[in-house]
């Protein structure tokens, strides 16, 4: 039997309705076999994770480029995983002016001119670009998680972050009450009335602005058309049951900065849970402290410690801090190893992005910043070293994760090209 192949952007129309075909074989290369098939179906994903107090550069890059690199102390928690992840030294957004308010341009890679204390002109961040394209086939199209500024939507409009693994953890996977159910239909249905008569009144009030009050009232109908679509897929998940996992939901969403190793932990494991169950495919995350840890010999506060001015003894405490947290993160990715989908692992399935906006907490500089890219079926490459005073654009590195999650992109943010991996 002859078969004719499909094209990707074909779609159903009746009504005015017009409907996008999933993803079929006959819409897959002719003479794909099996497991080649399997791999062109499989979801990718991506997590963006920001350490907004950076890391201690000695301890986190290894000396020597290339793959034979003796690791340093921070990377020494990862042995296990040395073939699954690159560092990236001598990379940054070029230009950036010291300061921890960089944070929000960290996954944008905004212009410098865009970056200003008090007055942020940003652009997408990359796991909204990301969204955008894949987020539409899961229950949540992407997770920002923690507290930060970590997710802007393409007007450079700040989205906000849940920072209580206890309610995201119910969102995921717990079943509301038929009461529930009820309750959320209609609050999308009031949403949606309230949404159209916004619109119809923010479209007369057009014609009758300036320039400048157009282009803010731009902003707020894209708003509302991003509501809109948030309305949609809430609507079509709300009734259908939630994947069920057996850890336990939690109940303590650790705020207290003494328990910083506990709220990492459990953030990577509710977000693994989201992975492997497919409720999401994007999470942005950040992970914050401020005061002083519960790890034995550290005395002064997480913040205090990376502002150590090249004193022996914070120099110390910060080692034992930010050691602590590249064995969370270790374990975390041996969680994702252990997770099998088909042929692959969830780590193979996941670009896992680890950085910081602070290069130097200590000096509030921001270029040579720790950057740690993990999984997502790259050919990894060890240590890549760039010249630490003439940095290469950290946006490039995100136009290569991009095109590896499929999404064709020449440019992201202030990039200059692609890093070659």
């Amino acid at each position: 039997m002859v078969i004719n192949r499909l094209d990707r952007r074909t779609f159903l129309r009746a009504a005015g309705v017009c409907i996008g075909l999933p993803l079929l074989d006959a819409m897959l290369p002719i003479g794909l076999r099996a497991e080649q098939k399997a791999e062109a179906a499989s979801p990718k994903r991506l997590l963006l994770i920001n350490k907004p107090l950076g890391l201690y550069g000695l301890n986190f890059f290894p000396v020597k480029a290339g793959k034979d690199y003796d690791a340093p102390r921070y990377l020494k928690p990862l042995k296990d995983h040395r073939s699954e992840f690159t560092v990236f030294s001598g990379t940054s957004h070029r230009g950036y002016p010291g300061g921890h308010h960089t944070e929000v341009a960290i996954f944008t890679g905004v212009a410098p001119e865009g970056v200003r204390f008090n007055d942020i002109r940003n652009t997408i961040s990359l796991d909204q670009e990301v969204a955008a394209k894949l987020g539409g086939e899961t229950r949540f199209p992407y997770l920002s998680l923690g507290t930060g500024s970590l997710s802007w939507n393409r007007k450079g409009v700040k989205l906000p972050m849940e920072e209580r693994a206890t309610r995201v953890f119910k969102s995921l996977f717990i079943d509301g009450t038929k009461e529930e159910i009820a309750r959320e239909m209609q609050r999308i249905k009031d949403g949606e009335s309230i949404l159209d008569g916004v619109r119809d009144q923010a479209k007369s009030l057009s014609d009758s602005l300036g320039s400048a009050d157009r282009q803010r009232l731009d902003l707020l109908l894209s708003s509302i058309r991003e509501a809109e679509g948030r309305l949609k897929q809430d609507l079509a998940w709300v009734k259908k049951p939630k994947s069920k996992v057996t850890m336990k939901p939690p109940t303590d969403d650790y705020f207290n900065d003494l328990q910083m190793l506990e709220r990492s932990a459990q953030w990577f494991d509710v977000v693994r849970l989201a992975f492997q169950t497919d409720s999401v495919r994007v999470v942005a995350l950040s992970l914050w402290s401020h005061t002083r840890v519960n790890i034995e010999g550290v005395q002064i506060g997480h913040h205090d410690a990376t502002h150590h001015g090249q004193d022996e003894s914070k120099l110390k405490q910060l080692a034992l801090i930010e050691e602590a947290e590249m064995k969370v993160f270790g374990e975390f990715l041996s969680k994702m190893k252990q997770a099998k989908e088909n042929d692959k692992t969830l780590l193979d399935r996941t670009t896992t992005v680890l950085a910081s906006n602070m290069g130097n907490a200590s000096a509030h500089t921001c270029d040579n910043l720790p950057v740690l890219l993990a999984g997502g079926g790259f050919k990894h490459a060890g240590h890549v070293a760039f010249d630490r005073k003439d940095n290469k654009p950290l946006s490039n590195l995100f136009v290569r994760v991009l095109r590896q999650m499929g999404i064709e992109a020449e440019k992201f943010g202030s990039s200059m090209g692609s890093i070659d991996l």
